[in-house]
């Protein structure tokens, strides 16, 4: 079921409900139309999923201003959304570069998040570098699978400077946990639904203060979980861990051979987790 909410500035974003119970507030990551989420592998079946889509994805549409695609722009844009839920606090669960939002909602109003879940989370809002030497340690762990070499001849190629869109295109494997049908279903809806402007201007200048950020989230007290992929090129678990430890009492969990999409790889295990985290 679709709804819509009116931000800051008087723009109509839309958000998509799905499942019972207590409401988990879900930010995409992309930033994409949060349809690619699906019900996030069945946690559905025990929370009522509450997906934003963000701005000029989606049902939402495109802002007039692109620098309302910033990532301190679209906080406001959670916190307009939590106030029409008419919730004083809430579960927040972020994926991927959705993470930096959450991060900084979290930083910026703590008093607002009962429990913070990010899944294969971008680092960019707190400024944890993902290196060339943790995406080359991950994509080796995939060095006995069919599709490996010409992955990682790709990846090589890319870290080294030498990026292209078909670069890009061959190390989509390393994002799964399973290269196989479905795991490809998903990959090119997922290049469909993303939003390429909303993605650069995610980062723009001015959207990060990983210092500010960091501090903040040194002092935020509500449960946090970092959930990583153990084979998860985006987000690496060493990565992870450095994210996990910005916390003061994180629980950090590595889903076995679980790539970016971890509630495609083990359904069963990425909802007992989150499930389980989020109560």
């Amino acid at each position: 079921m679709y709804a819509s909410f009116t931000t800051y500035d008087g723009t109509a974003l839309a958000y998509r409900e799905t499942g019972d119970g207590d409401p988990v507030v879900c930010v995409p990551g992309g930033p994409q139309d949060s349809l690619y989420l699906a019900d996030l592998g069945g946690l559905s079946a025990h929370r009522r999923l509450i997906m934003l889509d963000l701005r000029g994805t989606g049902g939402s549409p495109a802002p007039a201003d692109p620098a309302a695609y910033r990532c301190d722009r679209l906080v406001d844009d959670l916190e307009a959304l939590r106030v029409h839920l008419g919730l004083d606090r809430m579960d927040l669960l972020a994926h991927s570069a959705g993470a930096n939002i959450a991060a900084q909602y979290a930083a910026r109003h703590p008093e607002r998040v009962a429990k913070l879940a990010l899944i294969t989370p971008s680092t960019r809002a707190v400024g944890v570098e993902v290196t060339a030497d943790d995406r080359i340690a991950t994509a080796r762990l995939r060095q006995d699978e069919p599709w490996f070499d010409e992955a990682f001849a790709a990846l090589e190629a890319i870290v080294a400077g030498q990026v292209t869109g078909e670069r890009f295109a061959a190390i989509s494997p390393f994002f799964y946990g399973r290269w196989d049908e479905a795991a490809q279903a998903h990959r090119a809806a997922e290049d469909e639904q993303k939003n390429m402007e909303a993605a650069q201007g995610l980062g723009a200048d001015g959207a990060f203060d990983p210092d500010a950020t960091r501090t903040a989230l040194a002092r935020f007290d509500a449960p946090v979980l970092v959930l990583a992929g153990e084979v998860d090129l985006n987000s690496p678990p060493r990565a992870m861990t450095e994210l996990a430890a910005l916390f003061p009492t994180p629980e950090l969990v590595v889903q076995p051979r679980a790539g970016h999409f971890p509630w495609l790889d083990d359904a069963d295990r990425f909802v007992a987790t989150t499930t389980a985290f989020l109560g």
